[in-house]
């Protein structure tokens, strides 16, 4: 959007961070709707229908203000497809008498493959900056909606209202922030949320922008497929996550999570697609574990805590906080940093990553002293199996 829209680092981020403003309410709603009344595949089915239309429009503007309200729309029903997905996920291992820790993540794997192969699909064919790439997401939103209804079907849970002005609402899961340790979990997993959003934000135009002193490397032709390399990594830590709760529980997986988020942002302080080509990679690499070890680590935490009859609302709240507020937060303030460091037009990208990296350098420090808990290796086999 910079390069072919103009638009500035401000209006990318407000609407990139329409996905976080979506995942404000949408994440957690649809979750109760999915907990309650109708069955999370149909809901799940429904979202990625309706979001094809809307990215199928959202090919067809140029201007920021229709760019965003299109893009927030979209937002509104994609962001809870990665909860919901989830959420049937559980239910169908449950169904099938799979132990959900062991299991999920090697399916989970799948859909980081599919994301592969979209970005060197579209990298290779040239339509990076193309609105051709909407296309092909609103075709792939279409297809999988109109599957989603052919899954086996995942029907709320019977609840007993206990007559509580959160549970007539349909609003259980709050209830698990009056756990101390779980409300330092959200809480840290929103601040990492915000991390996230950088990358996703400004990765792609951090290798643009080394054009005119780079224009023949391989990293500014074929940007989307160096970017790649990280999913390729997550789908190697993905598998590694089973392994990883066992033996460190979810407080150290945590951290090192943090800790590879430091690093990511670090290599991007000093890189470069020359000579530093090689920190990019390895800058990559590590976006894997710095993604999987509190995202999927996270949502499976979240299931072991959460009571059988709110997990797609817990599910939902977990989406809130990462890529609601901390996806919000993030995009906005974000976008800040980078109109900060702009002068006429040229980004500082080392000040600007050196500023992420101590973000998540601070978050380090401060999570190992504020998060309790004490590891149990067989409670995660008391997870729903």
């Amino acid at each position: 959007m910079i390069v072919v829209l103009k638009f500035n680092g401000t209006e990318v981020g407000s609407i990139y961070g329409t996905m976080g403003l979506a995942s404000l309410f949408m994440p957690a709603l649809l979750g109760i709707v999915a907990d309650r009344w109708v069955n999370a595949e149909r809901v799940l089915g429904m979202c990625h229908i309706i979001g094809a239309v809307l990215l199928f429009s959202a090919s067809k503007v140029t201007d920021h203000n229709a760019m965003y309200w299109i893009m927030l729309l979209n937002s509104m029903v994609f962001m809870p497809t990665i909860a919901l997905n989830n959420t049937v996920s559980y239910i169908v291992l449950e169904q099938r008498g799979f132990n959900i820790v062991k299991d999920f993540p090697p399916i989970r794997v799948w859909g980081t493959i599919g994301f592969i192969c979209a970005m060197w699909m579209v990298d290779l064919c040239g339509w990076t900056i193309s609105p051709l790439q909407l296309y092909i997401s609103a075709a792939s939103g279409l297809l999988l909606g109109i599957y989603a209804f052919t899954m086996p079907a995942c029907p709320p849970a019977k609840s007993n209202n206990n007559g509580s002005i959160l549970s007539s609402l349909g609003l259980d899961a709050f209830i698990l922030f009056k756990k101390r340790k779980m409300f330092i979990f959200f809480l840290f997993a929103m601040l990492l949320g915000a991390a996230l959003q950088i990358t996703n934000t400004f990765g792609g135009t951090f290798l643009q922008d080394f054009k005119s002193n780079y224009a023949d490397s391989f990293a500014v032709k074929h940007p989307s497929v160096l970017l790649s390399v990280s999913q390729i990594s997550e789908t190697l830590f993905i598998l590694t996550i089973p392994f990883f709760l066992r033996r460190f529980g979810i407080k150290k997986v945590m951290l090192m999570s943090i800790f590879a988020w430091v690093f990511r942002f670090g290599l991007f302080w000093i890189g470069n697609p020359g000579s530093g080509l090689f920190l990019l990679i390895l800058s990559m690499i590590i976006y894997g574990m710095a993604f999987d070890f509190f995202n999927i680590s996270g949502s499976l935490f979240v299931e072991k805590e959460a009571d059988i009859k709110i997990r797609a609302s817990a599910q939902g709240l977990f989406m809130l906080m990462t890529n609601g507020l901390g996806a919000y937060f993030g995009g906005l303030l974000s976008g800040r940093v980078v109109d900060y460091f702009t002068i006429e037009g040229v980004r500082n990208w080392q000040n600007i990553w050196f500023t992420f990296a101590g973000y998540a350098l601070t978050l380090g420090i401060i999570f190992p002293l504020v998060f309790k808990y004490k590891h149990d290796p067989k409670e995660l086999e008391q997870i729903r199996h």
